[in-house]
């Protein structure tokens, strides 16, 4: 629910102030190029749909 609503916000922004959005590329694509920080991103994602391990030996 607050994804959609920070989403909405950053789209009400985009639609007051236009060169907002060359300024939102810019970190989108500084942030995309760096491998570490997409890998922790998208394991940051995942994280709550694994299954959690349990302890293999006692």
């Amino acid at each position: 629910m607050m994804r959609w609503l920070i989403l909405g916000a950053l789209l009400g922004l985009l639609l007051l102030y236009p060169s907002l959005l060359a300024v939102v590329a810019a970190v989108v694509a500084a942030i995309l190029s760096k491998p570490v920080l997409v890998a922790f991103g998208l394991g940051l994602a995942a994280r709550p749909h694994l299954p959690r391990m349990r302890r293999w030996a006692r």
